[in-house]
């Protein structure tokens, strides 16, 4: 029997670095390869646009300044988790990009957040950390390190859940993962680890499975605020299957960031306030689906 649904886009609060120092001249992933030429004008109009897409859905977009020798802070996921006002801070596993998490907790100290906090194990922020209305989901296996995730639960007063990846491509959990809205989601089974997909598919048997195909053009590198969602627009596949759930897939093109192994999700770091699960009114007009 079909059953309709109400799917109603939730203003957000976004941060975001310009990439105005970005390059590709170290490889820390298996997306990037120093030998490629990289467009950094062009990189721009396409971060820009992304920027000007979350301002036309309704959404605000803080920006925080981008540092000279820091060519992957565009990537604004890795710098912290946010969740209720409260600000866990990164600490990166790559030297490379060490640096990063002062920048972006002093960013946080300056703008009003009283609790901000240094972390004492490995953790990239958004990139291995997903809030869902129930969970934080915590990715490990490249990057993260699992004893972070029980400082997560301390801090946050939220249950963490731990999930392995067990694919060099899907290094962090935003590129494996991405939360559509409260408690809904879409990922590729294939990037977990079997006991990962077990706990998957119990506390989410209604996800969207996403092939290794729409995946690997960094589909699940998405932002959703529960009507709109922005994915790279190779990803055509899943855009189908977001449609035909009730939501309004929006494709756009992040081809030079993805040199560097990031798309829309980790250049948007979402900042998340107390009560901000409750919002009053939407961004984009509400739609109804009829899903079967």
């Amino acid at each position: 029997m079909a059953q309709r649904i109400t799917r109603t886009a939730v203003p957000r609060r976004y941060l975001m670095c310009r990439p105005t120092h970005f390059e590709v001249t170290y490889s820390i992933n298996p997306w990037m390869d120093p030998e490629k030429p990289v467009d950094r004008e062009l990189a721009i109009l396409q971060w820009e646009r992304l920027r000007e897409t979350y301002l036309e859905l309704g959404h605000t977009v803080e920006l925080i300044e981008p540092a000279p020798g820091l060519p992957d802070m565009v990537f604004a996921a890795n710098g912290a988790t946010v969740v209720d006002g409260r600000v866990l801070g990164a600490k990166f596993r790559n030297e490379q990009r060490v640096a990063e998490g002062p920048a972006y907790s002093r960013w946080f100290r300056e703008n009003g957040f009283p609790e901000v906090r240094d972390p004492e194990f490995v953790n990239e922020g958004e990139g291995d950390y997903l809030v869902t209305k129930s969970w934080v989901l915590a990715g490990c296996g490249f990057r993260t390190d699992p004893a972070s995730h029980q400082e997560a639960q301390d801090f946050f007063g939220r249950p963490v859940i731990g999930l392995r990846l067990v694919d060099p491509r899907f290094y962090h959990l935003d590129t494996a993962l991405a939360v559509l809205g409260d408690d809904e989601i879409m990922y590729c089974p294939e990037s977990f680890s079997p006991g990962s997909r077990a706990v998957l598919r119990r506390l989410f048997p209604d996800a969207v499975l996403v092939s290794a195909e729409d995946a690997g053009a960094f589909g699940l590198n998405a932002v959703s605020d529960g009507y709109n969602v922005i994915l790279p627009q190779a990803a055509r596949g899943l855009a189908e299957q977001l449609a035909a759930r009730g939501y309004n897939p929006i494709g756009i093109d992040l081809s030079e960031l993805l040199k560097a192994g990031g798309s829309a999700k980790c250049c948007t770091l979402e900042l998340r306030m107390a009560g901000s699960t409750a919002p009053e009114r939407a961004a984009t007009p509400t739609r109804t689906a009829c899903v079967v």
